[in-house]
């Protein structure tokens, strides 16, 4: 049997050398060859993992994941001739992992020094074959499905650059994950792989992004869709509602993986995400929704360089289920966070500073994490799709400032959270005026897309008139305005409390279904004509502003998530009540 290929091939250690310098996480080796860029180097008896990030002819520079007390100069450090790779098993899926992908489940409260560079234990997969002695298959084939008998299954594939006769099969049985499962052209075919985490998976081609993503949340789907394969940036200052808002997409999207990273985020905010993930149960499945997730949970009090790291992380992690056929979501909580870590970084090499201290580079960086994202045909011909959505924190919230700007490039779609709507509890406080989606037309296809086009149009024309009004109404007060615009500023209130605001509290708003948003947008949208109508025919407007719309307003914590009768019950008696006016 063959070794794996060499993507796949797992680090080894070469000769090892001396630790010549150590300043914090920044450690100085001799340079006794055979290094490259980004080779992954263990640093003392306690192997703290370490990336080499700068090369001189007499010194290696090394930055470490970890916590370097302890190191001294004339120590031994042992490259290992391979990048940081990521190992993708089977054991993904329901699993917490901190930015090199260590499970952090089976180390106790915490992890020592070097906890992880060493192989972990062989874990036994139950696996079914799908493919048979003597067969032809190419790369991305599946030979299988390997994982707990009662939990979720991850399909094993030929990897990249693999093809040929199916030389051996395993029986279906459990196997430990580093047993050969099958043998295709003379390469072994395991349950575990490796990847690294900074080269992007291969495809066989990249496809227009052109199926709907629904997030549950009414303002997005109605007013900002996202395409399966897309890019949306979260932007909006401290207490705006980002991770809240990120948090539900992960809970109620439609997506078959959830990949959540948490990079730079408190202790907390992670904790409680690991706890409503392992709660929750999946409406699509009806197990628990933490087996079709991964959560990366790299907080801020964990070392800079794993931060950065994390990030690349998830995309891999994100490619490796997307290469399986499914439609993958990648939550990246925060993009500042990691652009932060790029600056201490670039500040402790030495790299010249661009706009407010960020390295030169920090445009291309987002734009290469943002092109892993999109709708692929697979190695195996089959179709599977990347979507990103990164919550950016701009300081201040001052939108003009690098990360922000140089994100905006390169994403098809910028939910902006409003800080006046979020202290206002109007949740989710995505501003409908700076906000955009470059996904609308292409999702306004067919008789569903068309119809959803009007009806978002119609809320968007309705929300820009009432907020040209705005000002006016603060400075002379509504009574002073014409009817017409009097029931234009009604309108916008009824959209507000009775359309976009959405409970994350709530069990029945807590997500929305499609049928329960149209349902809702027609209800508002025909209320708000019979008030057009009623006083243009000579219906007093502060009549029709008295009128109790209680029905249409409450509808939406009464409803369901996918109470579409309800919905249009409460219209009919909010019809009927201004009908009675005179």
């Amino acid at each position: 049997m063959a070794d794996l290929t060499a993507a796949e091939a797992p680090a080894r250690p070469t000769a090892a050398t001396r630790i010549l310098r150590v300043a914090g996480p920044l450690v100085e080796l001799e340079n006794a060859g055979g290094v490259a860029m980004n080779d992954l180097v263990l640093l003392g008896a306690e192997r703290v993992p370490a990336e080499v990030v700068e090369i001189t002819t007499s010194r290696v520079t090394v930055q470490a994941y970890e916590y370097t007390g302890g190191l001294a100069p004339g120590r031994h450090a042992f490259p290992l001739g391979a990048p940081v790779c990521a190992r993708l098993s089977p054991g993904l899926l329901g699993g917490v992992f901190d930015g090199l992908l260590r499970p952090l489940t089976d180390f106790g409260d915490r992890l020592a020094p070097g906890t992880g560079t060493d192989a972990p234990p062989a874990r036994r997969w139950a696996f079914d074959a799908a493919v048979a002695k003597g067969q032809e298959v190419s790369e991305g084939t599946v030979i299988g499905e390997a994982g707990n008998p009662d939990g979720p299954r991850t399909r094993i594939l030929v990897p990249p650059g693999c093809a040929g006769e199916v030389t051996y099969v395993a029986d279906s049985a459990e196997h430990p994950e580093d047993t050969a499962l099958a043998v295709v052209g003379g390469t072994e075919i395991r349950s575990v792989t490796e990847w690294p985490v900074r080269r992007p998976r291969p495809v066989r081609e990249r496809v227009p992004a052109r199926t709907l993503l629904t997030t549950g949340q009414r303002v997005i789907d109605l007013l900002f869709p996202v395409a399966r394969g897309s890019t949306v940036a979260v932007p909006g200052g401290f207490g705006t509602g980002k991770t809240l808002l990120l948090q539900q997409i992960a809970k109620w999207c439609d997506a078959d993986v959830i990949v959540y990273i948490g990079c730079g985020e408190r202790g907390n905010e992670m904790a409680d995400v690991i706890t409503e993930f392992a709660e929750l149960t999946d409406p699509r499945t009806g197990g628990r929704l933490a087996d079709r997730t991964v959560i990366i949970a790299n907080t801020s009090n964990m070392p800079m360089m794993a931060r950065e790291t994390s990030i690349h992380t998830g995309a891999t992690v994100a490619e490796y289920f997307r290469d399986m056929g499914h439609d993958v979501v990648v939550i990246a909580d925060s993009t500042s966070r990691w652009a932060e870590a790029l600056r201490e970084f670039a500040s402790r090499t030495g790299e010249l500073p661009a706009e407010e201290g960020y390295p030169a580079g920090l445009a291309s960086a987002l734009a290469a994490f943002y092109e892993r994202a999109g709708a692929v045909t697979t190695l195996g011909a089959g179709p599977g799709s990347v979507t990103v959505f990164g919550a950016v924190s701009p300081p201040g919230g001052d939108l003009a400032e690098p990360v922000t700007a140089h994100t905006e490039r390169c994403v098809r779609g910028r939910w902006t959270l409003d800080r006046d709507l979020a202290y206002a509890r109007h949740y989710p406080a995505v501003s409908w005026s700076h906000s955009f989606s470059r996904d609308t037309d292409v999702l306004s296809t067919g008789p569903d897309g068309r119809e959803t086009a009007g009806r978002r149009a119609a809320v968007a024309e309705l929300l820009t008139a009432a907020d040209r009004l705005a000002d006016l109404v603060e400075l002379v007060g509504v009574g002073a305005l014409p009817a017409p615009e009097r029931v234009s500023v009604l309108a916008g209130r009824l959209i507000r409390e009775g359309l976009l605001q959405q409970s994350a509290l709530s069990p029945n708003d807590t997500h929305c279904t499609p049928a329960k948003t149209a349902a809702l947008a027609d209800a508002v949208l025909a209320v708000i004509e019979r008030c057009r109508s009623l006083v243009a025919s000579g219906t007093p407007p502060d009549v029709v502003e008295q009128a109790d719309f209680t029905a249409l307003l409450r509808a939406r914590e009464e409803a369901g998530p996918g109470d579409a009768a309800t919905v249009r019950a409460a219209r009919d008696t909010t019809l009927a009540v201004l009908g009675e006016l005179r």
